[in-house]
Order: C-alpha cells, then sequence, then structure tokens
C-alpha cells in the first residue's frame, strides 16, 4: 500500500506531464491503422519505447507460430504488415510483481468520410474531448501506459519488477497479435488492458464468432423473374431465423452468470453485405457476414452448430434454397468467453488506486463485447484487468475519448504501477 506522500507526488506527476500524453494520444490518432496498415504507427509506438529508454522487440505475426494454440481466429488477410511492438523495462534487482500493460493499435474502418463532423485520423480537441477514429478505442489506453511510466519516471523511480509493454494488432477482428506476444514466451504476473471501459472493471466479457452465409440463387432476365431465385432476397429469411436464434441465446442468460443481470448480452450483427451483378439480372448470389456473441462456457463447436441448424432449417422453407443449401464459413474472431476469477490480489491493488483517484469504489461491469484480456486468462492462467477511460461513439462517427477521464485513469494505473511492482530509484 502506498503512503499519502508518494500517492499525491505520483498524480501531480501525471498532471505534469498530460500536455505531452494528449500529444501523444493525437499523434497515434493522425496514424489510420486499419487493419492491413497497422505497421507505419508501430514503427512510431517503436520509437517512443526507444525513447524511454525501454528495450524494443518489434516482430511479425506469423501465423504458422500461432496456428495450433487456443484461442486462434482463422484468417483470410496477408499478415504481411502484422507488427507486434514490446518494450520491455528489465528491473535489475526484482523485489516487486511483474505486469504486462497491453493495448492494441489498431482500429476499425472509418465509413464515408462526409459522415464526420470533421476528417476522421485528423484528431479535434473540444472541450473536454478529443475526436478521432481510435482516440477511445483505444490509442487513449496505449499512451496512457507509457504515461503512467513517465511519471514515475518524472519522480525519479522506475518499477521494482519487469513491466512489459505491449502495442499488439488484430484485436479487432482476431485477438492474433496478442496471442503471438504469448506464442512469444512474454509472461507476468498481472495484465493491465486500458480499454474504453467509463473508468469501471471488466469482470466477465463474452466471446465473438465472425461468419459468412453465402447463397445462390438461379439468374434470369428480369422479364422472367418468377422462374429464378433471388440470392438477395432469399438471404433475408435466413437473417431473421439468426435473429430468432440471438433471441434464444439471450433467454438462456440466467445460466451464464454474470450474464444473468445484463439486459440482452448476446448481440448478433449483420456487419456486411455483397450480392448480385447487374440491375437487370435476378442476382445469382448473395453473400453476408455475421458478428454474433456467445457466454463464456459456451463451447464455439456447439455455438457452430447451432447457427449451421438454424440456416439449414430456414433454408428449408424456400422452394429453391432447400435444393441449394446456403454455405455457412467462419473467418475471423473465434473467442471464447472470459470471467475474471482468480485476480484477488491485482484486483484489489487496482481497487485502491481508483479510490485514491476517484474518491469512490470501483464498480465492476459484465460486458457485451470481447477484449484481448481472454487470451491471458484462458491461456496463461494471468489475471487480466480490462480498465479504461470515459469514450463514446467507439466504431462509429465522431468518435471521441473524455481526457479528463484519461487523466484520472492514467493516474491510477501509475499507482497500480508503483504499488503492484514496488519502486526503486533510477
Amino acid at each position: 500500500m502506498l503512503d499519502q506522500e508518494i500517492t499525491a507526488a505520483i498524480m501531480k506527476a501525471v498532471d505534469a506531464g498530460f500536455y505531452d500524453q494528449i500529444s501523444l494520444t493525437e499523434e497515434l490518432v493522425r496514424f489510420p491503422s486499419v487493419r492491413g496498415a497497422e505497421h507505419t504507427a508501430q514503427d512510431f509506438v517503436a520509437s517512443e519505447m526507444h525513447r524511454r529508454g525501454l528495450a524494443v522487440d518489434r516482430f511479425q505475426v506469423k501465423i504458422e507460430d500461432i496456428r495450433r494454440l487456443r484461442g486462434f481466429s482463422p484468417v483470410h488477410v496477408s499478415y504481411d504488415n502484422a507488427f507486434n511492438v514490446v518494450g520491455c523495462h528489465r528491473a535489475d534487482h526484482p523485489k516487486g510483481r511483474s505486469l504486462i500493460l497491453n493495448g492494441h493499435i489498431d482500429v476499425v474502418p472509418a465509413g464515408p468520410l462526409d459522415m464526420w463532423t470533421t476528417p476522421p485520423f485528423e484528431p479535434r480537441r473540444e472541450g473536454n474531448w478529443l475526436y478521432g477514429r481510435g482516440a477511445g478505442d483505444m490509442k487513449a489506453g496505449l499512451a496512457g501506459c507509457l504515461a503512467a511510466l513517465d511519471a514515475l519516471s518524472r519522480l525519479g523511480y522506475r518499477p521494482a519488477a519487469d513491466v512489459m509493454v505491449q502495442s499488439v494488432v488484430e484485436e479487432e477482428c482476431t485477438g492474433n497479435g496478442a496471442l503471438a506476444c504469448l506464442a512469444r514466451g512474454y509472461r507476468g504476473d498481472a495484465v493491465l488492458i486500458p480499454e474504453p471501459m467509463w473508468n469501471k472493471l471488466i469482470c466477465a466479457q463474452v466471446g465473438v464468432l465472425w461468419f459468412q452465409v453465402r447463397v445462390r440463387g438461379v439468374p434470369v432476365h428480369v422479364r422472367e423473374a418468377g422462374s429464378g431465385a433471388n440470392a438477395i432476397e432469399a438471404s433475408y429469411g435466413l437473417m431473421q431465423a439468426l435473429h430468432g436464434l440471438e433471441e434464444e441465446w439471450n433467454a438462456r442468460r440466467k445460466a451464464f452468470p454474470p450474464f444473468d443481470t445484463v439486459e440482452h448480452p448476446i448481440n448478433l450483427n449483420i456487419g456486411k453485405i455483397a450480392g448480385g451483378d447487374w440491375p437487370s439480372s435476378v442476382p445469382a448470389w448473395c453473400t453476408f457476414d455475421v458478428r454474433v456473441a456467445i457466454y463464456p462456457g459456451q463451447e464455439i463447436a456447439e455455438a457452430k452448430r447451432e447457427i449451421e441448424q438454424r440456416v439449414c432449417a430456414a433454408a428449408q422453407q424456400s422452394c429453391f434454397l432447400k435444393n441449394c443449401l446456403p454455405e455457412v464459413v467462419y473467418h475471423g474472431f473465434e473467442a471464447e468467453g472470459y470471467v475474471l476469477e482468480a485476480g484477488a490480489q491485482p484486483i484489489a491493488t487496482l481497487e485502491a488506486a481508483h479510490r485514491a483517484v476517484f474518491g469512490r469504489d470501483l464498480r465492476t461491469i459484465a460486458t457485451a463485447a470481447t477484449t484481448d484480456a481472454r487470451f491471458f486468462g484462458l491461456n496463461a492462467g494471468i489475471p487480466a484487468l480490462v480498465y479504461g477511460p470515459t469514450s463514446e461513439a467507439i466504431h462509429g462517427f465522431d468518435e471521441r475519448v473524455d481526457l479528463d477521464s484519461v487523466r484520472r485513469i492514467t493516474q491510477a494505473m501509475a499507482l497500480f504501477i508503483a504499488d503492484w511492482c514496488g519502486l526503486e530509484k533510477r
């Protein structure tokens, strides 16, 4: 437990460097680090780690290294530019407990640019908000990892245990970046992931499945449309059937605590659709992409079986689909759910840090989203705490993060590092 004097000094040290921390976050936002284009942002992160004296490991995520590991998600895209960056502080004489600070550099696509108030990769401050794609999810948190260490350094301290700062790719679509860090041998006594969580701690998260449904029809000229089979229109019935499965899964939530107290933990999203070749031809094909959540403890194989059965049953209601069954193809996320169960010590340390900064107890939530925490908890038995600032419109237009929340979360992170790892003079 930190005494009041060092606690106050650390919080003031975060404040003293906060202007620079915001500037670093803005620099990160300027990189359009969508899937496949993260490498230049990772180069920048590596340079910032070098500047702080961390030992930097920049390595390519290779499918062959992780394909057989628990939690691997299938991919159908190139990993030529998929690089992780890890900056390591190694204590000369370790006395405290080691820590992984994990954040992801990848962001989701911006969508139509004319629907943003200002360009998504040009950071904008307005009042207490910082706007831009990735500002909340999660470049403010990633910058906060470095800023928390900066605050300790400003006071002449460094952690008295090993600290590894991980900037990973692929969080938004597979999690294979974090998995590659585990495959490379990085371990710690705890993990802290500052995802945007409204100043709360995640106690449980859902798993996620991505899949495509591929429908084939019979093309004819529109003058003979009745004799053809419209693959796009047929897809609508399949989508409705899948939403029916979504509601059935939500009705089972009592069997999956702590999601029994969450009103609608299972969400199914039709995220993308393509089909047809010509306005005057009945479309011969349609493919739609789906994201659906699953509960912690719900088997992925069983969830897939239910999905395929539901699609098949719906196809049987169509006079042409029952003779040309749709195909279900899995790609991207195959993520298990995760419940934080074995983290009493790091949770108590974080609770003390949060109370010192916010003046109130730390609240916990079960979230209908997923994070990379699952890899550390399920694969390596390392308690992974997900705790981050208040953000709005993540994955949406005008994404933004609350800067006062960022400042206070960074203070809590710095206090957590100091208490968990211990401190030694530089």
